[in-house]
């Protein structure tokens, strides 16, 4: 199954429904008028509908009815009551993709009854400005080409990886949660920058982009981030200096303990606690 030709609906049209909508409309791998959104808010749905080109629906009970491909992007805290209400228009015929943190596809399931192609994935909110990463989960009961149609369907906000369900509350701990970290970095770079004479905007910009620059060498020449510090670094200079201060303040303890902590919380959410 390929997402080209499709009707796609989400269930939901907040920060990741539109992220989501505008890549696939900028990318034309769905048209907008094939791309259908509800809402609770009337409001945010006309806003998106607007800017988008897209088909608000009058509620979700007809952007179900509607759609080929159900894209579920509303909260963990209120998916059971809101798939209580649409459970009866989503059948066999119909794929179902959530974006829901900790929502395991056995519980979606248990709330569609009719339902048997579900795919649970994990995004993260880089993906409003088409640079996200998601990973999404194998599953059973799927057609031929779903999986696919779910890496079509992401891969117009990102990357994609594709993983075992039981990977994804490590996912949420690191590349869910990891936009957080990261920002905090930032703003500390940046605030170093200013404690040592530079203005704020300056620094910000400074530090912003040396993540991304950096980020980006990884990514693109496949380099492993120990190279890239080595290239940096060299004997006796500024930067080992710097580096020296990082060790001195546990910065890769305290990154890893709080992937690992985010991924405990998830499995928490998961279990309902």
């Amino acid at each position: 199954m390929s997402i080209k030709g499709k009707r796609v609906g989400f269930l939901g049209a907040g920060n990741m429904g539109e992220a989501m909508i505008k890549g696939l409309v900028q990318s034309g791998r769905v048209p907008a008028e094939a791309i259908f959104a509800s809402d609770a808010s009337a409001e945010r749905l006309g806003q998106v509908a607007r800017q988008f080109g897209i088909r608000a629906a009058r509620s979700n009970a007809e952007m179900v009815a509607s759609a080929d491909v159900i894209v579920l992007a509303i909260k963990p805290q209120i998916m059971a009551t809101v798939l209580g209400d649409v459970a009866a228009g989503i059948d066999a015929d119909k794929l179902v993709i959530s974006v829901a943190a900790g929502v395991a596809t056995a519980t979606l399931r248990a709330h569609l009854p009719k339902a048997r192609r579900i795919i649970r994935v994990m995004p993260n909110t880089p993906a409003l400005i088409l640079e996200g990463v998601t990973a999404i989960a194998r599953a059973e009961g799927l057609a031929p080409g779903d999986l696919e149609a779910a890496q079509e369907l992401f891969g117009a906000v990102g990357r994609v990886v594709v993983l075992d369900e039981d990977a994804l509350n490590a996912v949420t701990g690191l590349s869910g949660s990891g936009p957080a970290y990261v920002a905090i970095v930032i703003e500390a770079l940046a605030d170093g920058g200013v404690r040592m004479g530079l203005d704020r905007a300056t620094a910000l910009t400074l530090a912003a982009q040396t993540v991304l620059g950096s980020a980006k060498l990884i990514l693109e020449t496949g380099m492993h981030p120990g190279q890239l510090k080595d290239m940096v670094a060299s004997p006796g200079g500024t930067t080992i200096a710097g580096i020296a201060a990082l060790e001195d303040g546990g910065i890769r303890r305290t990154l890893i303990h709080a992937v690992e902590q985010a991924t405990l919380r998830s499995r928490e959410l998961g279990q309902g606690r």
